[in-house]
C-alpha cells in the first residue's frame, strides 16, 4: 500500500518522511480508535451526541480507525446542478449519491435536506446521514455570497440523521448573522442528540492582494477554526491551506511573530498543523475539503491532500466533486485510494 501511495505523490513522496518544525505532535490530541473515550467523554456533549459521532466513526473502510472519509454533495445549490451534475448525469438522483457513498465505503455521506429525505427510509440506517442546513445559492443576479438556512435541525432529526453541517462565511458581510444561526442551530442538534460539522470558510474580497489568494492562508484559516470550535463544532471542515501570512499582508486584525517564525514553515504539513492546533490541538477533528475536480491529475491531488491531513494531525478528508464527477468505478476508486492513506500504518503523524 504504501509503495502505491509513494507511485501517486511523486515529487512529492517527501512528505511521507517529513517532521513538523513547529507545534510537536506530542501536543496533539490524535486521532485513534479511542478517541472519543478519551477526549468526548470529558466534554459537555449530550451522551446521543457521542453516539451518533461513535456511528460516523465505526461506519465504512475506516470504521474504528479514528479517521473518517465523507461524500459531501451539495453542490447543486452551492454551484448549480449542472455545473455539478452534468459531468455525470445520473447524480442528479439523490439515489446514486448514497449509492456512490456505499460503494465507496465513506464514514457518511452530506448532501442536502431535500435530496437526503428523498431517500430517507431506504438507507438512513444504511449509512450515516449529515444534513447541510444552509447553502449559498447562485440563481440570484447579481451572485451575492451568503449561507442561508434552507432547513432546521429538527428536519434533519426527523429523517434519521446523524449530524448536521452548516457553513459560516468568516470575513464576508453577514458573516455574523451566519455565526449567530449557526450557533443556535448547533445547539439545538446537540440538545437532539446530533453532531455538527462546521465549514469554516472565508469570504472577503479584500483577502486577495498583489495576486496572492489569502482565503487558503494557514493563520487566517486557522483562526476560522478557532473560532468553528468555540462555538462546539464537533468537526471542522477546512480548505488545505496554500500560503500563510494572511494577516500580516492584507494588514488587519492581530497575528504574533512566533506564529510565522516558531509554529508554522512553508512545508503543508506544518500550516496544516497549524490549522490542527487551532480546533483545540486536534480535540475536535479536522477534515480537508477534497477541492474541485481538474479530471486528470485528482487521484494525485486526493491523496496528497490525505497524506498533508493524517501527518498534520487531522482526522480526514471530506471529497466530492472529484469523487462524483466521474464514473461510479472511478469515484470509488478515488475515495478507496484517500481511505488507504488512512489505513496505511507506515504513515504516522509528523
Amino acid at each position: 500500500m504504501l509503495s502505491k501511495i509513494e507511485k501517486f505523490l511523486g515529487k512529492d513522496k517527501d512528505l511521507l518522511t517529513y517532521k513538523c518544525k513547529g507545534i510537536p505532535k506530542k501536543s496533539l490530541n490524535a486521532p485513534g480508535p479511542d478517541f472519543i473515550d478519551n477526549v468526548f467523554s470529558m466534554s459537555d456533549r449530550p451522551v446521543p451526541v457521542l453516539r451518533n459521532l461513535s456511528c460516523l466513526r465505526n461506519h465504512g473502510r475506516l470504521g474504528g480507525t479514528g479517521y473518517v472519509s465523507i461524500l459531501p454533495v451539495d453542490q447543486g445549490i452551492e454551484h448549480s446542478g449542472g455545473a455539478s451534475f452534468a459531468p455525470n448525469p445520473g447524480l442528479f438522483d439523490p439515489e446514486k449519491i448514497i449509492e456512490l457513498a456505499m460503494e465507496g465505503g465513506c464514514n457518511g455521506v452530506v448532501s442536502t435536506f431535500g435530496t437526503l429525505g428523498s431517500v430517507a427510509r431506504k438507507y438512513a440506517h444504511k449509512i450515516p446521514f449529515i444534513v447541510k442546513i444552509n447553502h449559498n445559492e447562485m440563481l440570484t443576479y447579481p451572485n451575492r455570497y451568503d449561507q442561508i438556512m434552507f432547513a432546521n435541525v429538527e428536519n434533519a432529526f426527523n429523517l434519521g440523521a446523524v449530524g448536521v453541517g452548516a457553513t459560516i462565511y468568516f470575513g464576508a458581510e453577514n458573516g455574523m448573522r451566519q455565526l449567530q444561526e449557526v450557533t443556535d442551530a448547533f445547539s439545538a442538534a446537540h440538545e437532539l442528540g446530533m453532531f455538527t460539522v462546521l465549514w469554516c470558510y472565508l469570504r472577503n474580497s479584500a483577502f486577495k492582494k498583489g495576486g496572492v489568494d489569502y482565503h487558503s492562508a494557514a493563520d487566517l484559516t486557522g483562526q476560522a477554526n478557532h473560532l468553528g470550535v468555540t462555538i462546539e463544532a464537533d468537526i471542522i471542515k477546512q480548505k488545505l491551506p496554500e500560503t500563510n501570512n494572511g494577516y500580516t499582508e492584507i494588514e488587519f486584525g492581530k497575528t504574533h511573530d512566533k506564529v510565522y517564525s516558531k509554529l508554522t514553515s512553508k512545508n503543508p504539513i506544518d500550516l496544516c498543523r497549524y490549522q490542527v492546533a487551532n480546533c483545540y490541538m486536534g480535540r475536535i477533528g479536522l477534515i480537508n475539503s477534497g477541492g474541485a475536480s481538474k479530471g486528470s491529475g485528482d487521484l494525485e491531488a486526493a491523496v496528497r491532500t490525505a497524506v498533508v491531513n493524517k501527518r498534520a494531525g487531522g482526522m480526514g478528508l471530506i471529497s466530492g466533486r472529484k469523487a462524483f464527477q466521474r464514473p461510479m468505478k472511478d469515484g470509488v476508486k478515488l475515495l478507496n485510494a484517500i481511505q488507504d492513506v488512512y489505513l496505511c500504518k507506515e504513515i504516522t503523524i509528523a
